[in-house]
């Protein structure tokens, strides 16, 4: 983190960055620092999140090597269009704005990763086909009741945020893109409201537990170890507390009815109570087991879609084989239950010793039940393609090639390429996993 004070005292050189290409500054600007223009040929990373800026200056294509920019928090209310000049630009985060307007051609064609999360949005342009590049798109938290069918050319889209908007209905462009593994859009319209979870989940009050330490945390809350304030044993529990009305995923009153209604499995995270508080919404959880630990990492920047791991991570093809046995299992129940899981990645996946796994966060989950029953099953084979994903990322960690691996690789490749003149669903995964587990 630098200052402007810093910056205008001319104490920031490329020399002194030296190998640092990262450039973060946060100050209370208003205006974009020309002494920026210093660092220009330098720069790979620019960060200007958490500031008061509400635009860029029109010669800023000067930054030629700049790939990610973050401007999350500002007050812009459009999208500057000369980032459009900015050829070598990746990712761009406008996340927490107030941007009502895209104009046409305001993205270069170089955007894989695009963040306009929590805006205004009402409409974007056509000009969006033309970034055949993309691969992530978060517009979770604006105004869309529709989307530019031009978009139907973003072939490289592999996860798609579009919760928390106003769409009555969901394109089949959308849910037959050739790569798309990761989709959620729930709190829109076109998500009927849940029926009534089969399990009666009681409501407590949140004083009536006692908040001990945070244990984790994610896009849309924070998980505390908790126990019963009454309880004469102090029985441990885990508490989820959402952050706030929405989250990068979108509404957090989804996420919980989502979690209700899929119910329970015994490879998902039990549910015990809900906080249904004026001014908080939380859930009451199982406390796992010390034994588990977390499979994989979120995805970095260089990754984009797909999970990072802890360099020491080593698995068995038989335990990779459970692993995913369990996990096909498990979404196959979710989606007999009419609800997507929209987040299928090994860090949000705990695994034990002996391979058994408990999967969470239904933070990009959505309700199925009002889309046309083609839709249905395309979203489920979506989630097929982001559960071969899930295996591929597991397969280099597996130090034994044997003719598991190999037929594990084969399931995950036909997963990932499956189409809808070719399907693959979970029904089927299951079933060929467990031919598998027979065999082996």
């Amino acid at each position: 983190m630098f200052t402007l004070e810093q910056l205008q005292s001319n104490l920031i050189t490329p020399e002194s960055l030296g190998s640092q290409k990262r450039f973060k500054l946060a100050d209370g600007l208003t205006e974009f620092p020309r002494e920026l223009f210093e660092l220009a040929d330098h720069i790979e990373i620019l960060d200007l999140g958490g500031n008061q800026l509400s635009d860029l200056p029109d010669d800023f294509y000067r930054f030629k090597h700049l790939k990610i920019l973050f401007l999350t928090d500002n007050l812009f209310e459009h999208i500057p269009p000369v980032l459009a000049q900015c050829e070598t630009l990746q990712m761009i985060a406008f996340k927490s704005n107030r941007v009502k307007t895209v104009p046409q051609n305001c993205f270069p064609l170089s955007t894989n990763w695009l963040i306009l999360t929590n805006n205004q949005i009402e409409t974007l342009p056509e000009s969006m086909g033309r970034l055949t590049k993309l691969k992530k798109l978060a517009l979770a938290g604006n105004r869309l009741s529709s989307l530019p069918e031009t978009m139907a050319d973003c072939g490289a889209l592999e996860l798609v945020r579009l919760s928390a908007n106003r769409l009555t209905s969901i394109p089949d462009w959308l849910v037959s893109l050739p790569k798309l593994a990761w989709l959620g859009f729930s709190g829109n319209p076109v998500c009927k409201a849940l029926d009534a979870p089969k399990n009666t989940i009681i409501n407590v009050p949140l004083d009536s537990l006692v908040l001990n330490h945070p244990i984790g945390e994610g896009a849309s809350g924070v998980i505390h170890h908790a126990h019963w304030r009454k309880s004469k044993n102090h029985e441990p529990v885990a508490v989820k507390l959402f952050k706030g009305d929405v989250t990068s995923d979108g509404y957090p009153r989804d996420e919980i009815e989502c979690c209700l209604k899929t119910g329970e499995h015994e490879n998902l995270i039990r549910v015990v109570a809900r906080i249904d508080d004026e001014k908080q919404l939380g859930l009451v959880m199982d406390l796992i087991s010390p034994d588990f630990k977390n499979l994989g990492l979120p995805p970095s920047l260089q990754s984009c879609t797909r999970d990072t791991f802890e360099p020491n991570t080593s698995l068995t093809s038989k335990t990779l084989l459970k692993i995913s046995l369990q996990m096909a299992g498990t979404l196959l129940h979710m989606h007999q239950q009419g609800v997507s899981h929209g987040d299928i990645y090994a860090h949000n996946t705990m695994y034990d010793s002996r391979g058994s796994i408990l999967f969470g966060d239904f933070g990009a989950a959505t309700n199925l039940n009002g889309l046309p029953v083609a839709q249905r099953h395309q979203m489920q084979l979506i989630e097929v393609r982001a559960f071969g994903c899930f295996i591929d990322d597991l397969l280099p960690f597996v130090k034994i090639q044997d003719d598991l691996f190999h037929e594990l690789a084969k399931i995950a490749n036909r997963a990932m390429r499956q189409t809808a003149l070719n399907p693959y669903d979970f029904t089927m995964v299951f079933n060929e996993l467990s031919a598998q587990q027979v065999v082996h």
